[in-house]
């Protein structure tokens, strides 16, 4: 019996093509050091979600 070929995804940090799989601990990075670099950044607040621009305040409206 032929088994299912395995999802490969792009590693969030570095960009490898790794397959896809449970047994990964670092899913769904490559490796732990790319899972720390992901981490690190989050930690330093490198990644943010943008502010929504400050419309002026309607002087009629309040």
């Amino acid at each position: 019996m032929l088994s299912a070929p395995r999802k490969k995804v792009a590693c969030p940090t570095c960009g490898e093509l790794i397959e896809y799989r449970t047994d990964n601990p670092y899913r769904p990075f490559c490796s732990q050091r790319c899972k720390l670099i992901d981490l690190g950044q989050w930690a330093t607040e490198s990644y943010r979600i943008p502010e929504k621009e400050q419309l002026p305040e309607d002087p009629h409206h309040e």
